[in-house]
């Protein structure tokens, strides 16, 4: 027969096995040079330095107490303030193919970056002409052929690339604005907006066409847990709010944060405004829209990934509050580039009686708005829940309003209180 026994919990260790501080002194030991011998080898030592040096000795072989773990190191997360170095993913030598793809992009680039730098000698020689004596249109085309230049001489280099797809892109350079545009226009972000605007009827319900033209993204709290008692004591985080999903009025009880990408470099003056699409009217038997918010003259470009201002000067935030008995609500947020993109514009502030029926066509011909000349956009939907009663008590100091279906007339309702046998 076998038999087993059980260790006990803080057995030994092997000898062969040893903690760092223990690989650290015996190191430490082996390195440290050998001692002088003394100049007369008949006189003993002091006692007191004999004494002072024991302590020291059984400090360096003393085994740690306890389980030593080894935590593994994790690198940070790659960012403009961490930022990391393209490096090749195979060392040369090891892909012939890879090493001539290579050279052969290098190469391009050198190419197209020395004609780029004799076209723009050609647009200086041009430019430096009296206005009498230009080629109007022979220095516009050249203007063009430069810009397509900076972006064909850096599209495929790979840590161009890699740093586009990192988040380190410098959206001061035309390469990067491109790389940036082209990933949100083909990698789907542009085409799931389109189809949630589109089939959630926001276009035509609210504006009759819509070309965006920069990347809007908004960040609201995470769900709340379901059990009370998590409620106070989980710390909630931001989440990114994909388009046309559905939040609950607690996640929207404070107004998001926007992040912006852009494409032109120039600051120009944009309109931020949210509106409800969906609030039903009982005078009209239908619905109507509500102003949830309104921000005029906030000034964007390629290198503001966030409003700079504050966005709460105007027309203040007020929290969507879909009323009970109605289905869902559909709320739009835009940010629509003004008519004149340096010189502000004089809107009046909205008061909250006036934010009910707020008619966004008429608003958008008097100040010049136009969906088809870019701008951003997003949208969510919410439902009732018992966080919109709050928000009509403390926010809007309002009474509550219930709506429903009208109950059917029952054809039966005389025969129903008359005795149904003699």
């Amino acid at each position: 027969m076998l038999a087993l026994r059980r260790l006990p919990r803080y057995a030994p260790r092997l000898v062969s096995v040893r903690g760092n501080a223990t690989v650290e002194a015996a190191s430490t030991q082996a390195s440290a040079p050998p001692p002088p011998p003394p100049a007369n080898p008949s006189t003993p030592a002091p006692a007191k330095e004999t004494a002072s040096e024991e302590p020291a000795e059984s400090q360096q072989t003393e085994q740690p107490k306890g389980k030593q773990r080894q935590w593994p190191t994790r690198r940070p997360p790659i960012s403009l303030e961490r930022p990391r170095e393209w490096c090749r993913p195979l060392a040369k030598g090891v892909e012939p193919a890879y090493d001539y793809a290579l050279r052969y992009i290098l190469r391009d680039a050198a190419f197209v970056k020395k004609e780029l730098e004799e076209l723009q000698a050609k647009v200086k020689a041009e430019e430096a002409k009296p206005e009498g004596e230009r080629d109007e249109q022979a220095l516009e085309e050249m203007r063009k052929k430069v810009r397509v230049l900076e972006i064909q001489g850096e599209a495929n280099l790979p840590d161009v690339r890699w740093k586009a797809r990192n988040g380190m892109a410098d959206m001061s350079k035309p390469i990067y604005r491109h790389l940036a545009e082209q990933k949100w226009r083909e990698e789907g972000d542009l085409d799931l907006l389109m189809e949630r605007i589109y089939q959630m009827k926001v276009v035509p319900d609210m504006l009759p066409e819509l070309h965006p033209s920069l990347d809007l993204r908004i960040r609201y709290l995470e769900p709340p847990p379901k059990s009370n008692y998590l409620r106070t004591r989980v710390k909630r985080k931001l989440r990114q709010v994909e388009p046309g999903s559905f939040l609950v009025p607690e996640q929207t009880r404070r107004a998001p944060e926007i992040y912006t990408t852009l494409f032109h470099t120039d600051t120009r003056l944009y309109t931020l405004l949210m509106v409800d699409l969906d609030v039903p009217d009982s005078d009209s038997q239908s619905f109507t829209t509500y102003l949830h918010w309104m921000q005029p003259n906030v000034p964007l470009s390629a290198f503001t990934q966030s409003p700079t201002v504050s966005l709460d000067t105007h027309t203040r935030y007020v929290p969507p509050h879909p009323q009970r008995g109605t289905p869902y609500h559909r709320y739009v947020l835009l940010v629509l580039p003004q008519s004149s993109p340096t010189e502000p514009i004089d809107i009046p502030v909205f008061q909250d009686s006036e934010r009910l029926g707020f008619n966004f066509r008429a608003f958008a011909e008097q100040y010049g708005f136009d969906g088809a000349r870019g701008g951003g956009a997003h949208m969510w939907r919410e439902v009732w829940d018992e966080t919109v009663s709050h928000i009509y008590k403390f926010t809007l100091k309002q009474d509550e309003p219930r709506f429903g279906k009208m109950p059917k007339p029952d054809p039966y309702a005389d025969l129903k209180h008359k005795k149904k046998y003699l």
